[in-house]
């Protein structure tokens, strides 16, 4: 008797033990479906020739080496990196300055106007791709429309009609889709890192007799260096990574042909690469390649912008 119950007292014990792992297994089974085994096979997919069908060729690095002899490939990288540049500085002042205004006393009205700039952050790109599609019409745009009327009624002359998605200009078509969506997000956060700093220390500037822009640029961005870091590097994060922007307001491969391939990002080129030209190992090494550009890129943010150590 005494042994059987010795016996259900372990065999508790050992429920209890398990228990734990059982209730936190759904993560971790998530976690190895949906990240862990995607990143490990596409790394085994960078070193095969796969189209999707047929069986698949160890390669070792002739995919990357495809990559560094692929003048496609360099230009959707320039595209996205000049792109990411324009988006960074133009989102950010932004965002510093609508925060700086936005925390001063005599504003009214701040959460109404905190909400209406997080709206489009909330929208889904496709649908705000969409409307900047009618926005940038050549022919029947409303830029274009309104900019007549403008030459119509003033001393303008600017020569019409202007192909906003041709050329360098859908870097700029493309970042102001962008800025508009995400400025938003990036105030809210300023927002929040000025609302942790005393109000003292802003008194204590004025009294000493500080102007507005000293204040700012000696106060408010060394106390919001650390949150200039956070938002500077999801910037870089997902600017690198822009897909949605140019695929729908250029209506894919169709359009892309006409702004010279100017609006090709790296995250385009990894999906044309395998969906369109069903080289699945050039996307996968493609992917890879992307990973290290922004490594790189954000190891260089976090020099300008991280914590800085001082000097014993």
């Amino acid at each position: 008797m005494e042994k059987a119950l010795s016996v259900n007292k372990k065999i508790k014990k050992r429920k209890m033990e398990f228990a734990p792992y059982i209730f936190i297994s759904p993560f971790y089974i998530s976690f190895i479906v949906f990240l862990a085994f995607p990143v490990a096979y596409s790394l085994f997919l960078s070193f095969q020739r796969w189209n999707g069908v047929k069986t698949m060729k160890f390669v070792f690095l002739k995919n990357y080496i495809y990559l560094f002899t692929d003048p496609e490939f360099y230009h959707s990288l320039l595209n996205t990196t000049i792109m990411l540049i324009m988006a960074l500085i133009i989102q950010h002042c932004l965002a510093l300055f609508f925060a700086f205004i936005l925390n001063q006393g005599f504003v009214r009205l701040k959460d109404f106007f905190k909400g209406v700039m997080f709206i489009p952050y909330t929208t889904s790109t496709v649908a705000i791709a969409l409307i900047f599609g009618v926005l940038y019409g050549t022919q029947y745009g409303l830029l274009n429309f309104g900019i007549e009327k403008l030459n119509s009624i003033s001393f303008f002359n600017i020569n019409l009609p202007i192909f906003w998605l041709k050329g360098p200009l859908t870097w700029f078509s493309i970042v102001f889709l962008a800025t508009w969506k995400w400025v938003g997000w990036n105030t809210i956060l300023y927002i929040a890192g000025l609302q942790s700093v005393p109000t003292t220390v802003y008194e204590a500037a004025k009294v000493d007799g500080a102007n507005w822009l000293q204040i700012f640029f000696k106060i408010t961005i060394p106390i919001l260096r650390p949150i200039i870091y956070l938002a500077t590097s999801a910037t870089v994060i997902f600017g690198m990574q822009m897909f949605d922007e140019p695929v729908v307001l250029l209506r894919g491969e169709s359009g892309l042909a006409e702004t010279g391939n100017y609006g090709l990002t790296t995250a385009f080129y990894i999906y044309r690469s395998a969906f369109s030209y069903a080289k699945f190992g050039v996307a996968a090494a493609a992917s890879y390649l992307l990973v290290l550009v922004i490594l790189v890129l954000s190891g260089l943010n976090k020099m300008i912008w991280g914590e800085k150590k001082e000097a014993l």
